[in-house]
């Protein structure tokens, strides 16, 4: 056969139309959008179980995956330090609550308080493999120019350094910081942006820089940490009212109305109990009309601080769709622990004629119902609604059962091959992330940083369980492990060991099976020693692998000292406060004779 040039260039351009796409360009790799609500609860969005309209986050359930087996830190700076890191929080700086740091542990490594050097950040490993890294919202891992954002591998970034704080302006919780500190691209900010409010504010900025690298073919990394629904409940005007007298049913009726919706969804089993009411609540049925609609116009902001969260994620999916990114981005949501149940500020203003007293009544002085939702009003919601948030489980942020650690988490893209809207209930941990999205991205983790040897990653890569080949990423001999304010617990297959401060525990080792009591209403600790032995074994592994140090001081010492005597929760007991006035047969009435 005699060849030609035309013949040549013919057989040649023949062979490109005929080759996979994959041989002629490589598939442009995700965007990645983490979506973080700060003290969210496990059952606040509408897709696992709640009356709060959350369509926006819906509609990721919708087209992705919903997860109910997923576990955060029991507080907000642990998380992040393990959503951002993937090593344990006592390797990579935040062992304790810089505000919490306990005598022992001042100058130990790995309780420095802030994100330590000793660790690589996804942000950097992401940005060197090529992708834009932007931030916005609520840092609190550290303040110093080589702690913040800009220094840990964020290209962009507007941010909050504070744990809280006003949502109109830069006012802060404490006469000894009595100022928000924010960042903007690596820079201290003087003021805050005309208009600003916090959730709007970082939807718009996170907005401007997506927009201004586009184009550029480089795929980008979000990390959008909102303040919401953290209090103070700071909202506009028209979000505020949008749930009038909803919840003057009170506390107990919401519960099992949301647990009703859970087991309809599929989010639990069927024959979930509910936990315990907190002893130390009242059942609202004993309480005043008008101090359950007090008690209720809580819960109605704190819904409208989810809605107005809600709305401003809508903002930013419609924002993708318009420029046509949005079929090519990984959404993950989730709350970075438990719903607040602890009332922050009297534990942060102290008692009258104190410091931090004397700066809350003068810059948070805005206490009528009224005013609720204004610039220098502080409210929170309390443990009865805590517990609402965090239905079906026990207690809530602070501590480790299961109201303090377990998450509703949401993920969808492309990545994701399992059928749509559906429910996984594989064992899962914020610290897969970075494994998870080094993956997506085709990075690695390196061995050693600038000299020093990493920390090995304890998550698991969730993309085997998106594409529907395993149901866990986890097997049975796995285990997870927390400890925090000198709570502990581990979690390994359906059992969970549990260590709490009394009153909320027995300041002792308490042992349940998940799969048969979620809501850890039975110790089973005396029944099996063999599995209480198993466990202890796991957390003294634990420890010794991560130089964990139990606190010497606390914020939960004494607290038993301070609240009423515990005693088991049983519907309708005492039988006294639930008998109504006795009406007599009509027939039977009479007036007295004279």
């Amino acid at each position: 056969m005699k060849f030609t040039v035309m013949t040549v260039l013919a057989a040649a351009v023949g062979a490109l139309q005929a080759a996979p796409a994959s041989a002629q360009a490589p598939a442009k790799r995700p965007n990645i959008v983490i979506i973080l609500g700060d003290d969210m609860g496990f059952c606040d969005m509408g897709s696992f179980g709640s009356e709060i309209h959350t369509p926006n986050f819906d509609a990721l359930a919708n087209d992705g995956v919903r997860f109910t087996n997923f576990y955060t830190h029991a507080s907000c700076s642990p998380t992040r330090a393990m959503l951002l890191t993937g090593v344990d929080t006592h390797l990579n700086g935040l062992g304790n609550m810089d505000e919490w740091t306990a005598p022992n542990q001042r100058g130990v490594p790995g309780y420095e308080g802030y994100l330590n050097k000793r660790v690589a950040t996804l942000p950097q490993l992401l940005k060197a493999a090529g992708y834009h890294t932007y931030m916005v919202g609520k840092w609190h891992l550290g303040k110093a120019p080589d702690q913040i954002p800009a220094s840990r591998g964020f290209e962009r970034d507007f941010s909050l350094l504070d744990g809280a704080g006003s949502y109109w302006d830069m006012t802060n919780l404490s006469g000894a910081s009595p100022k928000s500190v924010f960042t903007e691209d690596g820079r201290y900010l003087s003021r805050l942006p005309d208009n600003y409010y916090a959730t709007k504010t970082y939807t718009d900025k996170l907005i401007g820089y997506i927009d201004a690298h586009r184009g550029d073919g480089k795929p980008f990394f979000a990390y959008v940490a909102h303040q919401a629904p953290h209090d103070p409940y700071h909202l506009p005007q028209e979000w505020r009212t949008r749930h009038v007298g909803q919840y003057d049913i009170g506390w107990d009726a919401v519960r099992q109305a949301r647990l009703k919706r859970e087991i309809e969804l599929g989010i639990m089993p069927p024959g979930t109990r509910l936990a315990e009411r907190m002893w130390f609540l009242p059942d609202p049925i004993v309480l005043a009309p008008a101090t359950r609609a007090i008690l209720g116009k809580k819960m109605e902001l704190y819904a409208g601080m989810m809605e107005n969260m809600d709305y401003h994620v809508g903002r930013l999916i419609t924002h993708l769709k318009q420029i046509g990114e949005y079929d090519n981005t990984i959404f993950i949501v989730f709350g970075d622990n438990g719903a607040e149940g602890t009332d922050l500020f009297q534990m942060i203003t102290g008692k009258p004629g104190t410091r931090d007293f004397l700066f809350a009544a003068s810059k948070w002085s805005q206490t009528s119902p009224n005013a609720w939702g204004d610039p220098g009003s502080y409210v929170g919601y309390g443990a009865m609604w805590a517990q609402v948030s965090m239905t079906p489980f026990s207690q809530y942020k602070g501590w480790l059962a299961e109201g303090g650690i377990r998450n509703a988490l949401i993920v969808s893209g492309p990545v994701v091959k399992r059928a749509k809207g559906s429910i996984n209930r594989g064992l899962m941990h914020v610290a897969d992330i970075m494994p998870t999205l080094l993956e997506v991205a085709g990075a690695a983790y390196p061995r050693t940083q600038d000299g020093r040897t990493l920390p090995p990653l304890i998550g698991k890569s969730w993309l085997p369980l998106l594409a529907g080949k395993v149901e866990s990423p986890r097997s049975e001999a796995d285990y997870l492990a927390w400890e925090l304010f000198g709570n502990r617990a581990v979690r390994q297959g359906d059992w969970k060991l549990r260590w709490e401060w009394k009153s909320f525990g027995k300041g002792d080792w308490e042992l349940f099976n998940l799969a048969t009591d979620p809501a850890e209403r039975t110790d089973l600790a005396a029944q099996r020693p063999d599995k209480l032995k198993a466990l202890l074994s796991l957390w003294q592994g634990y420890v010794q692998a991560n130089n964990v140090i139990l606190p010497n001081r606390s914020p939960f010492e004494g607290l038993a000292d301070t609240l009423p005597e515990r005693f088991r929760d049983d519907p309708g007991y005492p039988p006294l406060i639930y008998k109504r006035q006795f009406v007599p047969p009509k027939e039977m009435v009479a007036e007295p004779r004279p």
